[in-house]
């Protein structure tokens, strides 16, 4: 009997455990994508909020300048249309040590949640 040698040759491709570890990477890197893009979601998000809640503060300021007449000093409330959403903003006059100004705060709000506070004095005319 002769004896026969078999040559194997080597097997060709990734074993499972190289399969795995580049699965793995690649679940790491698109988990780090999502969240990086729902973070830049969430700024826009908030930025869009704060430029809708400077735009009714500075309503509420530039409409009581436009009256002409010293507000009356305590809280009004009043709503807000802007960028198809309602705020609420709520304007506090409070008198100063010099009884020719007074000093006006707008503060807007989304649900009760506290968006942007403006302040200002307002001077007789």
């Amino acid at each position: 009997m002769t004896r026969r040698t078999v040559l194997r040759r080597p097997e060709r491709g990734f074993t499972l455990i190289e399969v795995l570890v580049a699965l793995s990477i690649v679940a790491i890197a698109l988990a780090a994508g999502v969240r990086s893009s729902a973070a830049l979601t969430r700024n826009a998000e908030r930025q869009t909020d704060l430029l809708l809640a400077q735009l009714c503060a500075e309503n509420a300021l530039v409409n009581i300048r436009l009256s002409r007449q010293m507000p009356p000093v305590g809280d009004n409330t009043a709503a807000c249309q802007q960028g198809g959403r309602e705020l609420g903003v709520t304007l506090s006059v409070r008198p100063t040590p010099n009884p020719n100004f007074l000093r006006v705060e707008a503060r807007v709000d989304d649900n009760a949640t506290p968006l942007l506070s403006l302040s200002t004095v307002v001077g007789r005319y």
